[in-house]
């Protein structure tokens, strides 16, 4: 068929829809060179006509013509409203797994394609038939039949949300630069935000907000009272001169404070108007906003966000898989039931008197029982609450309500497949609940659930809400989710679920944002949290004890990947036990404060009806604390490791300085040549070279500090003058800003000067160090005179045997199993208590004997001779004789310094690091790695070629014997 045949044929027809719509299809068909639906899909169920069960009332299917994959096509009679068969295709569109086109057409003037994917915007195709000689017209029917993805909009969602946040974010800026009142401004923007939503979704009619920016263009001093008179008329329902403004109500306008535009603030807000706002993307609205009218956050801007797709993680085992779940079974039952009332409604057809009587009457009462469980799932839904206790701008909320939401439109589609009547969405925002501190992100909460409530009743082929059309929504609360002003716990609203991404902030970072007097309140608040964990274990210990007294069922949240080991564990270890991790993600790449960071995604629950347990999308037996399984050989649980006795006092994280007390070697050299102080002591006394973890696995930087030791007076510190000077001139001021009470009175000092580690390693010649954080796990030594910063773990043992069992594929299999991930690369964090204290060392060459007592043992004698030929291999390699000098300090009692013997010397020590030697990882260093693998193997006893999981499962056995022994000795 050709384009004039289908014009002539088809233009303006006067057939009915019911008698054409499939003969104009299948004209369609020809005219493109498609194959028909019949000649695709013989049985019809992924493209045919009239698709979908007989709905109630004696209407026709979800969709006159269904294509799956591709489209939902509703016919209307010429010049029919074909925005009513949009809406009908809406309704459906679930029933039809939601098709990327939505296409409506009148018999004989119009063809209209609706884009309907996910996270693009929307775009309409308008084809007159008149038109369809017009070969890219044809063209946009031919990729509907045969490749969608040609039609998909170019612009995401999220890139438009992008967009005009960042025209917001400017006249925030703007705004903020004139006026002192932060949170008005930023309630200012968000009803200027709203309006132009509502604007574009035709809740304010005919483009009343652009037209007044048009006027206010024109007379820039009348913006103040043309905003004002909207804001009021929105607030309780009025009119701007004959035009009705709908009753918005909610809170956004509650009054009418309006901030004077300059005529330049005006065109950036008309600009932004010009934009489709009813795409905006609710999900990461709030965030992108926050950053914008947050003066805190602007920093933020640009930064990457956490999309939608990593929130559904911890959604959709928590709150979509189980209450779909639910429907299956209620489903089941409805069809069931009407299957038997249709067949005793045949039965009393056919018979008369009593028993067609009864029969009929059975049929009613199955009837009614089918409709008794559809009723009894959607209050189900409809009571369903979702708690999100540090909801910030809202991204989980509005996913939450969408999925509850989702839900119940698909039982009520499904539900009337099967015969049963439909109704109304009854199911709104007041289903989610929110706390959140900032009160920037709770505003913003609460203006994405509104939208985001408004584009899903839209979407699916409903009115919003009117009268109001904005719910109170007093369910999102601003205040602190953990604790009370009096130093109480905090309650949370009852909920059935609770989501979210608590705020994550280590033990130090607590101490330093939130002040110790608030931390402290909160460890005494909640004293079976251990005192040094992260900030959001205090969140899974809340939902834990909420599930186990049975007043929550189920719990997702985000939490920062260390929350797998150590300290932070421990709140992992309780939800165990009643309760369990049902689904879990251990190591994921996730967005906070706009930083990329490593986090772990933790679903549990006590009763919960999900059978199937999944570990980092797979299905698992079991999920440990540690986010492990015991698949494969490791049938064990190694977060059961215990702390051993024996290695007890030997490892300690060093130093935290708590200020600027670093000074440059050249500094430093000018102080020690320095003369004798008023005491008769040198300035040597209080300097010395400091490493942190970069200097082991770079190269050592020449950097000192100034160190008054753990309890010099302020008075005898001031006797060294010059470094005294320094630290009140660098420190001091610092330490004013704290809200530390001892870090202030005793400023002069390291914030941790740790006497323990110093007792322990002072004696020594030398001792071992290890990166608290690095992507390989290596161990150094370090010269006494040199102290480590809190960057390095320090070991208080001066043997090579010592180092080379901790540098031996055992310990390094152990500490990267028992350790904590933590940064954008994921690196191992090594730890004094769980990954050195847990180890088991070989028997008799335990960290409590002394090397001299087992110095004549042969195995100590192998390891040693294989470790010392390991460190000897890679100084040679670091500092190579013929580029390198060695130079004694400036004064006594420091080590020989190593410099390179020239600029192109200097050139290549750069390239010489422990990173990049492992990175590498020659042959020659594996050799060595593997001559003392076998000679600590052969301390052990075993063969050398276990496997990992073998030799992990003999480890942990290990520990198991010694702690069950040390155990009977108490």
């Amino acid at each position: 068929m050709t384009p004039h045949e289908f014009i002539t044929k088809w233009q303006n027809s006067k057939l009915k829809e019911r008698a054409a719509a499939q003969e104009h299809f299948l004209d369609l068909c020809r005219l493109l060179g498609e194959k028909t639906p019949a000649e695709v899909d013989a049985a019809g169920l992924d493209y045919g006509f009239e698709v979908g069960a007989t709905k109630t009332g004696g209407g026709h299917g979800f969709a006159d013509v269904f294509k799956r994959g591709h489209f939902g096509w509703e016919y209307k009679g010429t010049r029919a409203n074909l925005d009513a068969a949009l809406l009908q295709l809406q309704r459906y569109a679930v029933a039809l797994d939601n098709p990327p086109l939505l296409i409506v057409s009148d018999i004989g003037t119009t063809i209209r394609i609706h884009t309907n994917w996910t996270n693009s915007v929307s775009k309409t195709y308008d084809i007159p038939i008149a038109e369809l000689e017009d070969a890219e017209k044809r063209q946009w029917l031919k990729a509907a039949f045969a490749d969608p993805e040609a039609l998909r909009p170019t612009k995401t969602r999220q890139q438009l949300t992008e967009e005009v946040a960042g025209k917001f974010a400017e006249l925030a800026r703007s705004l903020r630069a004139r006026y002192d009142e932060p949170e008005e401004v930023a309630h200012f923007i968000n009803r200027l935000v709203f309006c132009m939503f509502a604007e574009d979704v035709k809740l304010l009619k005919e483009g009343m907000f652009s037209r007044m920016l048009e006027r206010a263009l024109e007379e820039p001093a009348e913006f103040e009272a043309f905003a004002r008179d909207l804001f009021r008329a929105m607030s309780t329902g009025g009119r701007i001169g004959f035009e009705k403004v709908a009753w918005f109500n909610g809170g956004l306008f509650d009054n009418d404070r309006v901030f004077p535009l300059t005529p330049a603030e005006i065109r950036l807000v008309h600009e932004a108007s010009k934009r489709y706002w009813g795409d905006i993307d609710p999900s990461i609205l709030g965030t992108l906003f926050e950053r914008g009218l947050d003066p805190d956050k602007r920093s933020q801007l640009g930064a990457h966000y956490t999309d939608r797709d990593k929130i559904m993680m911890i959604i959709e085992p928590v709150i979509i898989a189980p209450l779909a779940a639910e429907w299956a079974e209620a489903k089941a039952e409805i069809a069931a039931l009407m299957e038997k009332a249709a067949a005793l409604d045949a039965t009393a057809k056919t018979q008369r008197g009593k028993a067609g009587s009864t029969a009929k009457g059975q049929a009613t009462t199955a009837l009614n029982s089918a409709q008794a469980v559809l009723e009894r799932y959607l209050k189900r839904l409809a009571d369903f609450r979702v708690l999100d206790p540090a909801c910030g701008s809202g991204n989980f909320l509005y996913l939450a309500l969408r999925a509850l939401k989702d839900l119940e439109h698909r039982a009520q589609v499904e539900a009337e497949a099967l015969g049963l009547p439909r109704r109304f969405p009854s199911i709104g925002p007041e289903v989610v609940r929110g706390i959140e501190i900032n009160p920037y992100a709770a505003e913003l909460a609460r203006v994405s659930v509104w939208i985001g409530e408004i584009q899903w009743m839209l979407k699916n082929g409903f009115e919003a809400a009117q009268n109001p059309v904005l719910k109170p929504l007093e369910t999102i609360e601003c205040r602190d989710a953990v604790l009370n002003a009096d130093g109480t716990r905090a309650e949370w609203p009852e909920a059935d679920a609770v989501v979210g991404n608590p705020p994550f902030l280590g033990v130090k970072r607590m101490f330093q944002v939130l002040g110790v007097d608030y931390v402290n309140a909160l460890r005494d608040a909640y004293p079976r949290v251990s005192r040094f964990s992260d900030l959001v274990c205090w969140w899974f210990e809340i939902a834990a004890e909420k599930i186990a007294a049975g007043q929550l069922k189920r719990a997702g949240l985000v939490a920062t990947n260390s929350i797998r080991g150590g300290r932070n564990r421990l709140v992992l270890d309780k939800i165990s036990q009643p309760s369990r991790i049902y689904n879990a993600w251990s190591d994921e790449p996730w967005v906070v404060d706009g930083a990329a960071v490593r986090v772990s995604l933790i679903c549990f629950g006590f009763q919960n009806p999900v059978t199937e347990q999944h570990l980092n999308g797979n299905i698992v037996k079991f999920i440990y604390s540690d986010l492990t399984s015991p698949d494969g050989v490791q049938h064990f649980d190694i977060t059961k490791s215990r702390i051993l006795l024996e290695n007890k006092s030997k490892a300690f994280v060093g130093t935290v300085k708590g200020g600027s007390f670093d000074i440059s070697g050249e500094l430093a050299r000018h102080m020690l040549l320095m003369p004798i102080n008023p005491n008769g002591r040198p300035n040597a006394d209080v300097i010395y070279p400091y490493m942190i973890g970069m200097d082991v696995v770079r190269r050592p930087r020449d950097q000192w500090v100034i160190d008054f030791g753990c309890e010099r007076s302020q008075e005898d510190s001031a006797f060294y003058e010059a470094p005294f000077a320094h630290v009140e001139q660098e420190v001091l001021p610092h330490r004013l800003s704290v809200r530390n009470r001892r870090e202030v009175d005793q400023w002069w000092l390291f914030s941790r000067a740790l006497p323990a580690l110093r007792a322990a390693i002072d004696p020594l010649e030398r001792f071992i160090v290890t990166p608290a954080l690095a992507k390989h796990r290596v161990f150094a030594w370090l010269p006494r005179g040199i102290y480590p910063d809190h960057q390095l773990i320090a070991i208080a043992r001066d043997d090579d045997t010592a180092f080379g069992i901790l540098h031996s594929r055992f310990h390094e299999l152990w500490s990267l199993r028992m350790c904590t991930w933590l940064g954008v690369g994921n690196d191992p964090r090594y730890t004094p208590t769980t990954t050195f204290e847990t180890f088991p060392f070989p028997e008799g060459l335990t960290p409590n004997i002394p090397a001299a007592d087992c110095a004549d043992d042969p195995r100590a004698i192998a390891i040693a001779k294989a470790a010392a030929r390991l460190n000897e291999l890679r100084e040679n390699w670091l500092n190579p004789a013929d580029l390198v000098r060695r130079e004694p300090e400036v004064v006594p009692g420091y080590p020989d310094r190593i410099l390179p013997v020239s600029p192109e010397a200097e050139k290549e020590l750069k390239k010489r690091t422990l990173t990049n030697l492992y990175n590498a990882r020659p042959t020659w260093l594996a050799n060595a790695h593997k001559a003392l693998d076998e000679a600590v193997a052969a301390a052990y006893g075993w063969p050398a070629n276990l496997s990992d999981d073998e030799v992990l499962a003999r480890l942990f056995a290990l520990n198991q014997e010694r702690a069950a022994a040390q155990a009977k000795k108490s």
